[in-house]
C-alpha cells in the first residue's frame, strides 16, 4: 500500500511532467525537490523509501540532526540548502549538503569558496537574487546580480550552477520568473531554482530547472 507521501510525489511528478511537455519542454529537465524542514523523520522515510532522492532543507542545524543518518542509508541522496546561510555555519553547511542554493553576500561567498576548497569538495552553488527587491527576503539586488556572479567565479574561484529566487507573493509571479531567467541566460547559466507549492506550474513554464515543493509533498507541516 502506498504511503501518502508516495502518493502525492507521483502526483506531483506526474503533473511537473504534463506542464513541461505543454510549454514543450523535457520533463526530464525539472527537478522536484521536496521540502523537507520541520517534517518528521517518518515522512521523510516514505518519501526515500518511494525513490524519491532530492531534497531540500533551510537551517544548518535542523538538517545535521536529520540527514547523516538518511545519506548514510540512501548514499545517492542530493541534499540542497535553500535557506538563508549565516557565514558561522559554511564550514557545516560544506560537509553535509550537496548543493547550496542561497549565496548572496560577497562575504559568504568568499567564506564559503575556502570551506569548500579545505574541506576538497565539488560542491556546486546558486546565486540566490532579491527578485521582487523586497527588503525583508535575501538574494543579491537586481543590479547587482551580474557583478557578483562574476566576482564568486573569477576571484572565489566558486562553481556557479544557477540562480535562485522567491517571488513576491502576488497573483502575477510571471515576469519575476522571467527576469531571473534573463539574468541566468546573459551570465551563461542553465540552472534555475523557482517555484513552490502555489506558483511551480508558472515556474515551470518560464524555465524552472528545479522547483521546490514542500506541504504538496509531505502534507502539513506537524510543527
Amino acid at each position: 500500500m502506498m504511503s501518502e507521501v508516495s502518493e502525492n510525489l507521483a502526483s506531483l511528478k506526474k503533473k511537473i511532467a504534463k506542464i513541461a511537455v505543454k510549454w514543450q519542454r523535457n520533463p526530464e529537465d525539472v527537478a522536484l525537490i521536496a521540502v523537507s524542514k520541520k517534517q518528521p523523520d517518518e515522512r521523510v522515510r516514505d518519501a526515500l523509501e518511494a525513490g524519491h532522492r532530492e531534497f531540500g532543507e533551510n537551517r544548518v542545524q535542523e538538517a545535521q540532526g536529520k540527514w547523516p543518518g538518511f545519506k548514510s542509508e540512501f548514499p545517492d541522496i542530493k541534499l540542497h540548502l535553500i535557506g538563508p546561510l549565516q557565514t558561522n555555519k559554511a564550514k557545516e553547511a560544506v560537509a553535509l549538503f550537496d548543493i547550496i542554493q542561497s549565496v548572496d553576500r560577497p562575504k559568504l561567498a568568499k567564506i564559503l569558496a575556502a570551506e569548500i576548497k579545505a574541506a576538497k569538495k565539488d560542491l556546486p552553488v546558486y546565486i540566490q537574487v532579491n527578485i521582487g527587491e523586497e527588503e525583508q527576503k535575501s538574494g543579491i539586488p537586481i543590479d547587482e546580480a551580474d557583478a557578483f556572479i562574476q566576482e564568486c567565479r573569477e576571484i572565489h574561484g566558486l562553481t556557479v550552477e544557477g540562480l535562485m529566487c522567491i517571488p513576491p507573493n502576488v497573483e502575477q509571479v510571471a515576469p519575476y520568473f522571467a527576469l531571473l531567467g534573463k539574468i541566468a541566460a546573459r551570465n551563461g547559466l542553465r540552472k534555475l531554482s523557482m517555484g513552490m507549492s502555489g506558483d511551480f506550474e508558472t515556474a515551470v513554464q518560464f524555465g524552472a530547472t528545479s522547483v521546490r515543493v514542500g506541504t504538496g509533498v509531505f502534507g502539513t507541516r506537524t510543527s
